[in-house]
């Protein structure tokens, strides 16, 4: 059994460390790219989103690589997200590919179904599991903190490019990293190599991404946006990573930190009750975001993503009370890195313009 998974950001490194721990050979699809959109286009239904034309493409990429078993996350609630594995195994059979696919569904009401389909893939003892776990979190933890970090120097950089070259050398290194040691002693070396990084002096506009996850997670799908905003000299913080995605989707409600759930009812006057996906917690982090004085916000979605649409209809109501700068982005296969950076390149201006305007009306009023 060779198995897949799709591509989602960097959830890739942990997946495959956990799942070789466990004593299964692992195909990762190679990174998303334009022939990765373009195969899943082409077999894919006309208004299926985005997220579902990449996974797909994923696949039939790992295939032509061996791969035979495809390993999908399960959904339940109101987003579509939870059809996919049916709809993705309905296509892929009739494309005429021969595979096995296992679906793990959130432990909530399914959880003997969840146990059944993880013991396909479990080869090894008890003490495997626990340690491949235990190794691939701790990889998943340092990942997080390495993509927050990335942002702050990334908008600081002195030579443009330098950062993102010692990210993706740093990327590579932890992929194949497999023992403890050498793991922890990696930890130590990312923050060396960051300190390297040369910055300009000045304070960074701070924006927050929000939205639907995958396209918030998979820089493919979101055109590089944190990147390109870093060119612009703006530090981004979003408002789930990897370690979230994990909590959310594997962790029962009970055991979910307490500071998340207290954001969430940030959300209540303006959507007071789950929508599906993360529609709620998008508007709830923007009321976070304002409170902690961020610039502005940019709330991803791909075209016709439920929860999203949702959460957008309220957004306007949200920026003009809490006054923070909200621009929506709906991606589709259409979407091009060019045309998304000119509405970048207005908002960041915007925001700059309007920063200027508060700074010189204080200096005029408390004096310079």
């Amino acid at each position: 059994m060779k198995i897949t998974f799709p591509h989602m950001g960097n959830v890739y490194i942990p997946l495959k460390t956990f799942f070789e721990g466990i004593g299964n050979e692992v195909v990762v699809p190679p990174l998303c790219s334009k022939k990765t959109l373009e195969i899943g286009t082409k077999i894919a239904p006309e208004f299926a989103c985005l997220p579902l034309k990449i996974n797909l493409g994923n696949f039939v990429e790992a295939f032509e690589k061996g791969a035979d078993t495809i390993v999908m996350a399960g959904g339940i609630g109101p987003c579509r997200f939870g059809y996919y594995c049916e709809i993705e195994r309905e296509i892929l059979k009739r494309q005429g590919y021969d595979f096995e696919m296992i679906v793990l569904e959130p432990p909530k009401g399914h959880l003997f179904e969840l146990i059944k389909n993880f013991k396909k893939l479990f080869k090894k003892d008890m003490s495997s599991l626990i340690n491949s776990a235990k190794f691939a979190w701790k990889k998943a933890i340092i990942l997080d903190s390495l993509e927050k970090a990335i942002s702050k120097k990334r908008a600081k950089e002195k030579i443009m490019g330098k950062t993102d070259k010692v990210y993706r050398e740093l990327l590579a290194r932890i992929e194949n990293i497999s023992e403890e040691k050498s793991l922890e002693k990696f930890d130590q070396e990312v923050k060396e190599k960051l300190s390297e990084i040369e910055e300009n002096q000045e304070n960074p506009i701070i924006i927050g991404i929000v939205g639907e996850i995958y396209t918030v997670l998979e820089p493919f799908a979101n055109l590089n946006v944190e990147k390109q905003l870093g060119e612009l000299g703006a530090e981004t913080v979003r408002n789930i990573y990897i370690t979230d995605w994990v909590k959310g989707n594997l962790f029962p409600n009970f055991l979910k930190p307490k500071d998340h759930r207290e954001v969430v009812k940030s959300a209540f006057p303006y959507i007071g009750h789950f929508v599906g996906g993360h529609g709620q917690e998008s508007i709830a982090q923007i009321v976070n975001f304002s409170k902690k004085s961020f610039d502005g916000v940019i709330h991803l979605l791909p075209f016709t993503c439920m929860p999203e649409i949702v959460a957008k209809s309220a957004i306007p109501k949200v920026s003009q009370k809490f006054q923070i700068p909200v621009m929506t982005l709906v991606l589709d296969e259409h979407s091009v890195e060019v045309g998304l950076r000119t509405r970048l390149e207005a908002f960041v201006d915007l925001i700059n313009q309007k920063k200027k305007r508060r700074t010189f009306s204080n200096e005029m009023f408390f004096g310079s």
